[in-house]
């Protein structure tokens, strides 16, 4: 005989660090759509190195014409947005090289897009990195597991648990 009643398993997402560098609380950021959580809660990563890797499984949901962002979707269906530095769409994409588009299938640590950290800087640009959760309806529970340095890649930094 079977459980109808048998309990579902709540589904867990690993996201691993999109930059390397470190890791810095949102409200931190120098602009306050960021810092405060006006786009959405997460980290952010203050990057030492420029380039930007796929999280988690899932799919590009959209790429900003000027390659400064992008908001992928995971296999899960957890929601979020990466915005590299800020005031970066003032650039018009100089600086920033993607290697995906708008609907490409990506697996956890694969490139994303390359961007000059000294093109940023000399254009009077923070290069701190939001990484925002925009859709936390799906979530039940949120846990930063990285403080510090990080690798891209390699060192989770926000464990979920999905409703």
């Amino acid at each position: 005989m079977f459980n109808l009643f048998k309990k579902k398993r709540k589904e867990e997402v690993s996201m691993l660090a999109p930059v390397t560098g470190t890791v810095v609380p949102l409200e931190q950021v120098p602009d306050p759509v960021f810092s405060q959580k006006m786009a959405g809660d997460g980290i952010a990563i203050q990057p030492s190195e420029g380039l930007l890797l796929a999280p988690f499984n899932g799919k590009v949901a959209h790429l900003f014409h000027t390659s400064h962002a992008i908001s992928l979707i995971s296999e899960a269906g957890v929601e979020l947005l990466i915005h590299i530095g800020i005031d970066t769409v003032k650039l018009d994409g100089k600086g920033f090289t993607p290697y995906v588009q708008t609907g490409d299938q990506v697996k956890a640590g694969d490139k994303l897009i390359a961007f000059d950290l000294n093109v940023l800087q000399e254009a009077g640009c923070p290069t701190i990195t939001p990484i925002l959760l925009t859709d936390e309806t799906v979530i039940e529970q949120k846990n930063v597991t990285a403080a510090g340095a990080v690798t891209a890649g390699k060192d989770e930094v926000i464990h979920l648990t999905l409703k």
